[in-house]
Parts: C-alpha cells; structure tokens; sequence
C-alpha cells in the first residue's frame, strides 16, 4: 500500500519479509509490498489484534515466530529493515527493547504503542487479592511496570479500540470496515471477562502459583492472588528463600497446583510441586501459538486457562 514500497524490487521485498500470521494474506514471504494495509506487529497477541480488526484489508507479519520467547526477540537487520517498508508498526513498549529500539529508529509514520491505550501497573512475584497483606516476602522482586495487559480481557479490549481507532486515521478508506469489526472484537472480548467474572466467583482458594509473573493483571480482575516463582522476566531464577516461602505459602493457603508455560522450561515448576507434593499445569500466558497451546487462537486459550484456574482453584 505504501507508494514507496512499490520501488523495491519483488526479490528484495521478499527478502525482507518473515512468516505472516494472518490468513489475510497469501503472500507469507513479503512483509510489505501489497496492495493491502500492511502492518508490522510485535508478537502475537499484537498480530491478534491487528488481524481482527484489520480483516481483509490487512497484511500482518509478526516479528517474533511461533514457539519464540517473546521477551527473548533480537531484531535483525531485515526485520529493521521490513518496519520501513510497512504501513504501520503494532507494539508493546517496554517489552522487547530491541523492538523499542527498532521502531524508534524507524520512519515509519503509523506508530501504535499498545501500553498507551491503556493502564499499566507495578507488579512484582506477588500480585492481587490478599497480597497487600502479606509482609514482602525474602527475595521477592520489587517489581516494575507489567506489560502483560492483554491478559485481562478489559485492558485487551481497550487496547483494541486505540488500535481500531489508528487504522482509521491511518486507512480512512476502510475506516467503516475497521469501526465494524474493533466493536465485535470488543464485544467478544467483554463476554470473555463475564465468563472469568462468572467462572472465578466461588473458589475454595484464592490463590495460583505460576512460575512467571504474566498473570497479575487477570488476578486484581477477578480477585485472585499470583504468586509467581519468577517475576517479570521468565528467565529469572527464584533465591532459595522465595521457593521455601512459596512452599509455606501453597500449604498455609490450599494451593493444589504450579503453574508453568509453554515457552519456557517447566523444571523449576516441577521441581517446587514435586517437594510440595502438588499437582502441576499449564497456565498459558498467550505470548505465541504452536501445537503445544490448548487452542488456536487468543480466545480459545483464554477459555483452557479459565478451566486449568477452576480446577486449581476448587471452582464451586
């Protein structure tokens, strides 16, 4: 769609180019050089969001392929290369800095931080419910600015509207289109969080264990507490402290299960359930879809979490 792009050479373009997410599009090589919107997204629950509400208009490519730790990315110099030749660039800054930096860079003029159409809070090991009551536990990180909104299907969904309202501005010739399926996704999205409303309402305990701290955001949500063995950063290795008071913490508070992820090594988890004596389980933070995820697509996953968090939980 840029009249820029259309300079490079057919060849060159696909060289650029990296595996598109999106059904959208036939060309999985090229990142750019369509006659659609084409759009660079940082991961995907980024590309996600672009291919719902961009449709057939669209052209999503994402930065970072299925079964990639998301937090890991290095940007090469193609990919820098391929924001230039884009329509637009969908992120979330303060989670991959070599995208950050990237997009920073880069000329292109549709620029979406995800993280500004919405509120981000500090979130350490321990997020939710009870936390506040809790004294700081012995090696406990003190926390940082938590990226991972789209967890809570009401923060996803205001980011969705901040994105459906850029495409728009950006390519005001499919601005009804855009308009049109942003409020559907929003609409899904809003009966998504009655069924974690609903779903989570009556637990026997309150409290999940995870082995990175993804899921803050969902547990203030629905009045959960996270106690997460890593903390933000999911290669992180918890102090011999932390795991002790993660092992009196589960016993004090009914836990029945770790949770670990797909992405990133479940030994830590395994190792903690196997001396506690508890169960383990995968709680999906929806960073990526391979076929170890318990579903397709964003909502298909969000749905298993629900079910993993209700039995853990003793939903009644």
């Amino acid at each position: 769609m840029n009249v820029r792009r259309r300079l490079i050479p057919a060849a060159t373009a696909a060289a650029l180019g990296i595996t598109a997410l999106s059904a959208c599009s036939t060309d999985t090589a090229a990142a750019g050089n369509t006659d659609k919107f084409d759009v660079v997204a940082s991961f995907y629950p980024m590309a996600f969001l672009a291919e719902r509400i961009g449709g057939d208009h669209v052209h999503v490519t994402s930065l970072t392929q299925p079964g990639q730790e998301p937090h890991d990315l290095e940007i090469s110099a193609r990919q820098t290369a391929q924001l230039q030749e884009s329509d637009a660039v969908l992120y979330l800054k303060n989670l991959q800095p070599s995208v950050d930096d990237a997009v920073a860079q880069s000329e292109i003029r549709t620029k979406i931080d995800a993280a500004s159409l919405t509120t981000l809070e500090e979130h350490g090991n321990e997020v939710g419910g009870h936390a506040a009551e809790h004294d700081t536990h012995d090696g406990e990180e003190s926390g940082g600015k938590d990226p991972h909104i789209w967890l809570d299907p009401v923060r996803y969904a205001q980011v969705a509207e901040g994105v459906g309202k850029a495409f728009e501005k950006a390519d005001p010739d499919h601005a009804a289109d855009y308009r049109k399926n942003t409020a559907a996704l929003v609409e899904k999205l809003d009966a998504l969080d009655t069924e974690f409303k609903d779903g989570l309402a009556h637990t026997r305990t309150k409290v999940f264990l995870t082995t990175h701290a993804a899921f803050g955001y969902l547990a203030e949500r629905y009045g959960l507490t996270e106690e997460a063995i890593n903390g933000l950063d999911p290669e992180s290795e918890p102090s011999a402290a932390r795991v002790r008071d993660l092992e009196k913490l589960a016993e004090a508070d009914g836990v029945t299960t770790v949770f670990y992820e797909t992405l990133v090594s479940d030994e830590t988890a395994k190792t903690i359930a196997r001396d506690a004596r508890l169960k383990t389980d995968v709680l999906d933070p929806v960073e990526g879809i391979t076929d170890k995820s318990r579903g397709k697509d964003y909502f298909t996953v969000q749905e298993a979490n629900l079910k993993a968090l209700q039995t853990a939980l003793g939903a009644k």
